[in-house]
């Protein structure tokens, strides 16, 4: 047993691992929304005849299986890019399903459906924004993403610029002395990179490459920072007001209101308000999106008073606040007409992460004591 033990290592994670989780997010989400639309507009058909019923949850397991065995029969990068996609959309068909297997009744509309499935996605975004740090830079790791660039030697389609990183790479690992072997190993493969054997790939850029180009151009020009800011505190502003004043129509007015009684006997008639639980989580939601809703706005105010890190802080958390209760909440009592409002905050929250990482805090100059004395210039 402790010859096995002894054989696992830690993990080391794989060169572009936040693509592929971003491409199974993107299928994952658009596999229910599309199948939702779908069925809807189609009256909800079913495949088979008489006693058999072929449901989509099938066709959901059939993509996982073909996404689990292409990384174990090919070794090709491009593997993880179709396994991504083929994952997301067998997630999606898959959990789309689930209100039939939590229920007696095999009951697809089951309301407590919506919010599991909501709450998988959502589990999967922070796994993706995990991914998305930096990843620590040490010899093993270094080297384990060498060795899978070494792919493109074989496939004949390494370019100058792919050299390069590789090469930037190899010397970090080179240059260390705590793993002896594994510089060894990163100047073997410095030499053969300057060797004459190596061919190169013409550095023609493909149209993905242009279409990056292009994208980064358009970034450079029409994306800067006073745009973006007007941009998100117009998002955050509108988005807090909506549920500010949405909020504050149904809570304030009382039970006496007519729109909050007609929204209650809604909810009841749908079956999601038949206890004292569910109208105490239906208040609870109302309170929430008021106080996520003046999160909002005064995140929307100090990004335009100028006060861009409390601006930023109060967004940040009013979104993920949004995203991790309020929504579970929503989903339960509004089911899948939720899914735009829940992209759209998805949407402005992946756009404050964007703006932190690309504008980051200015940090104050040293301040000069005046009773210091000035430094000698030789």
């Amino acid at each position: 047993m402790s010859r096995w033990v002894g054989r696992i290592r830690r993990p080391v994670r794989r060169e572009r691992a936040e693509l592929y989780l971003l491409l199974m997010l993107l299928s994952f989400g658009g596999s229910v929304a599309l199948t939702r639309l779908f069925l809807e507009l189609t009256g909800y058909p079913q495949l088979g005849s008489g006693r058999i019923h072929i449901a989509h949850v099938l066709w959901g397991g059939l993509l996982l299986y073909v996404a689990a065995l292409l990384p174990l029969i090919f070794a090709n990068r491009w593997v993880y890019l179709v396994g991504g996609v083929l994952a997301g959309m067998g997630v999606g068909l898959f959990i789309d399903e689930v209100g039939k297997f939590i229920t007696q009744s095999n009951d697809y509309f089951e309301p407590l459906a919506a919010p599991i499935v909501y709450a998988v996605f959502l589990l999967s975004v922070l796994l993706y924004f995990r991914a998305s740090r930096p990843a620590q830079r040490e010899p093993r790791s270094e080297l384990y993403k060498a060795l899978e660039a070494m792919e493109e030697v074989l496939d004949h389609d390494l370019d100058e610029q792919e050299r390069q990183e590789l090469e930037e790479r190899l010397r970090r690992v080179a240059q260390g002395e705590r793993h002896p072997a594994f510089s060894r190993l990163a100047r073997e493969l410095l030499e053969f990179l300057h060797s004459e054997e190596l061919r190169l790939a013409p550095q023609a850029p493909t149209r993905v490459q242009r279409w990056a180009q292009e994208l980064g151009r358009f970034e450079a020009r029409w994306l800067t920072r006073p745009r973006l800011r007007a941009a998100l505190a117009g998002g955050l502003a509108a988005l807090g007001a909506y549920w500010s004043v949405h909020a504050a129509r149904l809570l304030l007015g009382g039970g006496s209101t007519p729109r909050l009684a007609e929204k209650l006997s809604e909810l009841t008639s749908l079956g999601r308000l038949t206890s004292e639980r569910g109208l105490s989580l239906f208040t609870l939601q109302l309170a929430l999106e008021g106080t996520v809703g003046g999160l909002m706005l005064l995140g929307a105010l100090l990004l335009l008073a100028g006060r861009e890190p409390a601006g930023l802080a109060l967004s940040y958390f009013g979104l993920l606040l949004t995203l991790a209760a309020v929504n579970l909440l929503t989903f339960y009592f509004e089911q899948f007409s939720t899914i735009i409002g829940a992209s759209v905050q998805l949407a402005l929250l992946l756009g404050v992460s964007y703006y932190r990482r690309r504008f980051p805090r200015r940090r104050p100059p040293a301040s000069v004591d005046p009773a210091s004395p000035p430094a000698l210039s030789v």
